[in-house]
């Protein structure tokens, strides 16, 4: 049974950083794309960035060079650098796994089969 489990949400200020990590276990980590999506209140879920098996990484257009995912195959952990946050950034940020996603349907919540459970970021004014 694979599992994700993410952490290192909380409150910072605007302009703040913080890392998210997302742990996962159970099936090949190496060969799976992992992306964030985030949601915030009374809106849709939303992409944020996904690496894939290849290390090729892709970015929503409003990340604006602030944030930076990677991968330890060796600690089956993807992270989420944030850098330069924003008030509007403040949502449940969640990661997705799955070793199925076609290169044109990574972006969509839709093409992850695994997901974890969310952690709060929020960013304050």
């Amino acid at each position: 049974q694979v599992q994700l489990v993410e952490s290192g949400g909380g409150l910072v200020q605007a302009g703040g950083s913080l890392r998210l990590s997302c742990e996962v276990s159970g099936g090949t980590f190496g060969r799976y794309t992992t992306a964030w999506f985030r949601q915030a209140p009374g809106k849709e879920r939303e992409f944020v960035a996904v690496t894939n098996r290849y290390r090729q990484h892709s970015y929503a257009n409003f990340v604006e060079g602030r944030f930076t995912i990677s991968r330890d195959n060796t600690r089956n952990t993807v992270y989420l650098q944030m850098n330069s946050l924003k008030p509007e950034d403040t949502a449940v940020y969640s990661c997705a796994a799955s070793s199925t996603v076609i290169f044109s349907a990574r972006h969509s919540s839709t093409a992850y089969g695994y997901w974890g459970q969310g952690t709060q970021v929020t960013v304050s004014s």
